[in-house]
């Protein structure tokens, strides 16, 4: 794809520099619907998105009743607070419906952990049943080893599929995300997605870039290099990847959710935490994660009127 950059040579007073910008081969910055966000009673900060994960994770459990789990960058990112590890706390939610978990990490350190929180986990659940549970962990860049992992075809065409992808700033590939969402065959509900987009030093990442150019087209999935990604600015690249995953990857909803920095919803935002997926229900479940991360989860007894009947049986 050939791709060049063009600033117009005005600006208008009140506005934003990043509505000055047009690429070539990119829609158009009106072609674009700026996202709107309302005001949510409890904002999330980065302490918090993994308790985000775990509750939508499940909501979601309450609606398929079975599932896989797939984590492409699941080591501890501080093990010293394990109430912040997306994959413990998604191991341990109860009820205990997912079937099948799949941990992913480069660092040999970090799979380590995994290992060890694997060798943790009970046999049976509270009731005393067994749990036949599959939990892997491998060792080595997520990117490579995905596409020997799909390929495998151990993911049945109706098993309800989720993968976190939260990437510290350009380690998921734009190909592995085009993997995941193209594995599904025609007529089934894609591998859902929480896919971190780096927000608040994304910027000053893209520059540093310069001795690792290939990383922002591999990152970005289309030829623009480091500078021409800076140029575009924070909120355009966070549309343009909305966009994307719908028009390129054909998911029906694709929403950035913000992760700030710091508690109240204050500070920079540090993420956009985008949610892609099929299912009508998902856009619902998923602003109510977001609403009710922090407090008290529900009972199933509570959510039972809530959520239909699984939509279909896993195979």
């Amino acid at each position: 794809m050939s791709t060049s950059l063009h600033m117009s040579p005005k600006k208008t007073p009140g506005e934003h520099p990043d509505q000055q910008l047009l690429i070539e081969g990119l829609p158009e910055r009106s072609a674009i619907p700026e996202i709107q966000f309302r005001p949510h009673p409890h904002p999330l900060w980065t302490e918090n998105k993994a308790k985000l994960i775990e509750r939508y994770l499940f909501y979601f459990e309450m609606i398929t009743h079975h599932g896989t789990y797939i984590d492409g960058f699941a080591g501890p990112q501080e093990p010293e607070k394990p109430e912040m590890w997306a994959a413990k706390l998604v191991l341990e939610n109860e009820p205990r419906w997912f079937r099948h978990f799949h941990f992913f990490d480069k660092d040999p350190k970090q799979a380590q952990y995994l290992e060890d929180l694997k060798v943790e986990q009970p046999l049976v659940d509270k009731h005393g049943r067994n749990l036949n549970r599959e939990i892997t962990v491998e060792c080595g860049d997520f990117n490579a080893l995905i596409n020997d992992f799909l390929a495998k075809g151990s993911i049945g065409p109706k098993e309800a599929t989720f993968c976190l992808l939260d990437q510290r700033t350009f380690e998921c590939k734009w190909e592995t995300v085009k993997a995941l969402a193209e594995y599904k065959p025609a007529g089934q509900n894609k591998i859902e997605l929480f896919y971190f987009l780096p927000n608040s030093w994304q910027d000053r990442a893209l520059a540093g870039l310069k001795k690792n150019r290939h990383l922002a087209p591999e990152w970005w999935g289309q030829d623009l290099s480091a500078e021409e990604l800076n140029k575009l600015g924070p909120k355009q690249r966070r549309d343009i990847m909305c966009d994307r995953f719908k028009s390129e990857l054909g998911y029906r909803f694709a929403t950035p959710w913000p992760i700030y920095e710091k508690e109240g919803g204050t500070g920079a935002i540090m993420y956009y935490m985008i949610h892609a997926s099929d299912h009508s229900e998902a856009p619902k479940l998923m602003e109510r994660a977001y609403d009710k991360a922090i407090l008290p989860k529900e009972s199933v007894e509570q959510l039972e009127f809530l959520f239909p009947e699984p939509e279909n049986t896993a195979e």
